[in-house]
């Protein structure tokens, strides 16, 4: 899946760039968005929606929505080459969601850089942020695949749907965050990751299935799997934060313990809570609680979730999950290299190091 991710990554940038290109010029700016009512300020509008973009695509992130896409497109026996500005909406739409994720959860530190809110402020933070939801809804309405328009609107209406959902995924986290009790448990957890980030995946799958022409219940099956393979990924990402914590501070791209400093209430620290000792239960909910913490603090947290096993247990849940995402595909048609691609992706989603 490396190899696979590693030789559309280009292609993917260069559409984006299609899309946004780095450079804004006023010719752009009529053809995309058609004339001003008195007059464009393309230099303003480059360096408050370009720049910024751009600036936080450059810093990495593996584009894997984007080719996963084109992954189901040639597994329906299209030529993925043609569809290559659908494959644009999965990942502006992510990119978008993290730069508004980061300003609600007060992020430092986003691919290895300040959050773009500490480079750029948070008003053109919030505002790239929210370009970034509407501007794959021009590459519906430009029709670059010449769809008819019952797909056309079947797509739109797809992408509002689980746009809404992906909302009440990040308001729970949100409200749990803000909380100062942990309160909720597994399930409540995996729903806010089918919504918050499971609803991209099924984005991601529903879109390929949908201007392919699949049969309903090929659409079902694969964004079934999408959705459990996002949810795994949301798992793997949340142990990568205590591992590279415990082990490699710095190199996953975030800032030390972060999870723990926001308070987050992640898989681990819902484990933690229910299986720890009454002292430890106490010292962990204390550190969450704080506004601010210490590195010793930090440290005492992720070591309770290290010795609570927590760490193991969401392992074994992401795998469970991944299992559950291939079996979702069994009954679809796809050819044998197809299915060789999406069973590592399930694998390459939890076992990654960054």
């Amino acid at each position: 899946m490396r190899e696979t991710l590693a030789d559309w990554r280009p292609a993917i940038d260069e559409a984006i760039a299609d899309l946004v290109p780095r450079e804004i010029d006023a010719d752009y700016l009529e053809t995309f968005f058609g004339p001003p009512t008195y007059e464009y300020d393309a230099t303003g509008i480059e360096c408050a929606l370009a720049t910024p973009l751009w600036d936080l695509l450059d810093r990495g992130g593996k584009r894997w929505r984007a080719i996963l896409f084109l992954v189901f497109i040639e597994g329906f026996g299209e030529d993925p080459a043609e569809y290559l500005p659908y494959a644009c909406i999965p990942e502006l739409l992510h990119n978008g969601t993290i730069i508004v994720d980061d300003v609600e959860d007060g992020a430092t530190i986003r691919r290895g850089d300040p959050a773009l809110h500490h480079v750029y402020g948070h008003d053109v933070a919030l505002n790239v942020g929210n370009a970034m939801y509407f501007l794959p809804l021009k590459v519906i309405t430009q029709n670059p695949a010449d769809l008819p328009a019952d797909r056309q609107l079947a797509a739109y209406e797809m992408l509002m749907d689980e746009l809404n959902r992906t909302h009440l995924g990040q308001g729970m986290d949100i409200c749990w965050h803000n909380e100062r009790e942990v309160r909720i448990g597994t399930d409540e957890y995996l729903e806010m990751c089918a919504c918050k980030t499971g609803c991209l995946g099924r984005i991601v799958a529903r879109l390929a299935a949908i201007i392919t022409d699949q049969p309903d219940a090929v659409e079902e099956a694969v964004a079934t799997y999408a959705e459990l393979t996002a949810v795994a990924f949301q798992i793997g990402d949340d142990i990568l934060d205590v591992e590279h914590s415990l082990g490699r501070a710095g190199e996953f791209g975030k800032e030390f313990g972060n999870d723990i400093r926001e308070g987050k209430k992640t898989l681990l620290v819902i484990h933690a809570m229910e299986e720890s000792d009454p002292e430890h239960v106490r010292r962990l909910q204390t550190i969450l609680e704080a506004e601010d913490n210490t590195d010793d603090e930090i440290h005492e947290a992720l070591a309770i979730l290290e010795e609570t096993g927590s760490i193991e247990y969401a392992r074994e849940c992401a795998l469970e999950l991944a299992a559950q995402a291939r079996a979702a595909i069994d009954e679809v048609d796809f050819d044998t290299e197809t299915t060789r691609k999406l069973e590592e992706f399930t694998e390459f989603v939890i076992e990654r190091d960054a």
